[in-house]
This record gives structure tokens, C-alpha cells and sequence, in this order.
């Protein structure tokens, strides 16, 4: 059996934005931190045209979540996750939107735990490399503790001994996945209640963790936190998770250092037939709350869009930012003192 991951930390995995260069991004600022790609669905894999699998040697711990719910076709699609080097297979059964459900994956699986608990043992009987389970904590009328405990006594029964619980239910009908996201309620105490109720199952809790803070108070209660969009629109969260959670005093780059590696990251992207907006588009909250931020993401928004950009770009946007936040703090130093 593969080594078990340390999911203390994790970022969630999101549709349209942890692709690979935002996950390269992310791991420059966090060495520990669990990277999730987003959903690649079985079809795409096993019949899709494209390489949906690549990613970079630095984004380990990486894990691959995976949307299906045919036993064969998602064990097919451990073994390459193995092949491919990842460190942990996760299963979706957490999104909500139309496109999911009518592949018969996604949040529709919480109404059937028996199929979850085949594509585990399929899975596991294949690959070394751990199999969780992504969930939320209900769906429609579904949403009782007893169907969640439900749920995870027979997907843990099938071998499965690890669970991230989104606490909000969602509504497959009547509300999109953006709605789904913020208009259930967050009921953090049925996560807490499913560690009480299962001790030696790792629970990992999700939804709503906009600062470590929160996380601290919440591994008061589970095994580990799982943040989302708040690790997108401000990355450099991150920074202060390796010496919190992990005990590494490693030095962090500073938000320019981070910029520099950046740069010649996008440099070798460009030469490989890429666009700058490719990566770049995730860097945009690198200096959210700093003097000079509004500047960094204006810059980057009006000059690196097209497919003849050059990495300077990124380079240009630091310089504009620097010199807003230089002009800021002179301001404030020659301030007469009252």
C-alpha cells in the first residue's frame, strides 16, 4: 500500500480553475499543502481525445478526482492515475450540476451508496494509491444525518477510510451549481457529528473556510480542512500553512519571488505553444489586500489577453505594482504626523 498522504491542508478541487498551471502556482507558496486536479470524468480519459491526465513533477501531493460511476471504467482510470505517478484517487460525489447528473455522477451518488462502494472496491483491488470520497452532506430531501451516516457506513464498508464532507446539502433541482455553493446552509456540526460517530475514518470537513484561523478551530473537531475559493482569490493564504499545520519553517518566497518563478514558468509555457492568459489568469489575487493589488490585477487583465502576449507581461504588472505601492508608502511617510 501506497504512503498516506497528510490531507491536513488541502484546496479543493474546482472546475475551470486548479488546472495544472494553477496547481504549480499554489505549490510555489505551500510545499505541503494536498493539490486536487478537477474533475476529469471516465469518458474523457478512457475515449476522450487529449491528455487529460499531465501535470508537473513540482505539484506533488497531487491528487486526481475522478467523475464516473461504472465500476470497470473508474478502475480503468486508477490504474492510470497510478501509471501517471498521482498520489491518491478521489471519487466526486459532491457536484451538482446538470451535465454531472446526467452522467450519473457527481452529488446524484449520495442516492446510492451501493454504487459508490462497487467503484471502491474495483478501484482498490487495482491500484496501491489510496481511494477517498468527496461528499456533501446531503441532496434534495436527502438530507438527514441518518442518510449521510447511512451513506458512509456502506462506502466505508466497502473499504473506503477516508471522507472530505462538504456541510451543505445541495439541490439538484431548482438551484445551478453557482447557487449550490452559498444558498444551502453550512451545518459544520454533521461533519463534526460523522468523526464522533466514525473515529476511525479520516473525516475532512469543506465549505465556507476563509481563514486558518477557521481551520484551526475546525481540526479541533476533524481530521483535516479542505479550503476553496478563498485559496483562489487569495493565494498567498497559504503561505503561513507549512509552519502551522506541518511544522516546516522553510523559508516562503515573498509574493515577488513568487512572480519571478512564475515567469520563467510561463516563459517555457509560451515556448511550448501556450498562451500567457493560461497561467496567468490564476495569479490574479497574488497580492490581494497589498497596496498595489488593484493595479497588479488591472494590468494583468487589460495587457494579457491575446494569443501574442509575452511572459514580460507578468514582469511589467510587478513593476506597475511596485511603483503604486512605493508611491503609497512615500505618501504616508511624508504625511505630517498630527
Amino acid at each position: 500500500m501506497a504512503a498516506k498522504i497528510d490531507h491536513r491542508m488541502s484546496v479543493a478541487p474546482m472546475l475551470d480553475w486548479t488546472d495544472k498551471h494553477c496547481r504549480y502556482f499554489l505549490r510555489q507558496i505551500s510545499r505541503h499543502t494536498l493539490l486536487y486536479t478537477e474533475m476529469v470524468t471516465t469518458g474523457a480519459i478512457i475515449f476522450g481525445k487529449g491528455d487529460f491526465l499531465s501535470y508537473n513533477d513540482a505539484e506533488h501531493p497531487v491528487a486526481l478526482q475522478l467523475g464516473g460511476s461504472d465500476a470497470a471504467h473508474m478502475a480503468q482510470c486508477a490504474v492510470k492515475a497510478q501509471e501517471y505517478g498521482y498520489d491518491e484517487v478521489n471519487i466526486n460525489v459532491g457536484c451538482p450540476s446538470d451535465r454531472v447528473q446526467n452522467g450519473r455522477f457527481g452529488a446524484c451518488l449520495m442516492a446510492e451508496p451501493n454504487t459508490v462502494a462497487e467503484c471502491i472496491k474495483a478501484m482498490q483491488a487495482e491500484v496501491d494509491i489510496p481511494v477517498t470520497v468527496k461528499s456533501r452532506i446531503g441532496i434534495d430531501d436527502m438530507d438527514e444525518y441518518k442518510d449521510l451516516s447511512t451513506f458512509i457506513e456502506i462506502v466505508a464498508g466497502a473499504g473506503c477510510n477516508d471522507f472530505t464532507v462538504h456541510a451543505r446539502k445541495a439541490w439538484l433541482k431548482g438551484l445551478s451549481p453557482k447557487e449550490n455553493r452559498d444558498i444551502p446552509p453550512l451545518l459544520y456540526d454533521r461533519v463534526y457529528q460523522l468523526k464522533t460517530e466514525f473515529p476511525d475514518l479520516h473525516i475532512g470537513i469543506n465549505g465556507g473556510v476563509k481563514t486558518l484561523a477557521q481551520a484551526k478551530h475546525h481540526l479541533q473537531f476533524v481530521d483535516s480542512v479542505m479550503i476553496g475559493r478563498e485559496v483562489y482569490s487569495n493565494p498567498y493564504i497559504l503561505s503561513k500553512v507549512d509552519a502551522e499545520f506541518y511544522n516546516d519553517d522553510t523559508a516562503v518566497p515573498t509574493r515577488e519571488e513568487v512572480v519571478q518563478r512564475m515567469y520563467k514558468y510561463t516563459q517555457q509555457h509560451v515556448s511550448a505553444g501556450g498562451k500567457v492568459w493560461h497561467v496567468v489568469r490564476h495569479m490574479m489575487g497574488l497580492f490581494q489586500g497589498q497596496p498595489g493589488g488593484r493595479v497588479w490585477r488591472r494590468y494583468l487583465s487589460e495587457n494579457a489577453i491575446g494569443a501574442d502576449k509575452s511572459p514580460d507581461v507578468l514582469l511589467a504588472a510587478l513593476e506597475a505594482m511596485i511603483q503604486t505601492r512605493d508611491k503609497a508608502q512615500q505618501f504616508l511617510d511624508d504625511k505630517p504626523q498630527i
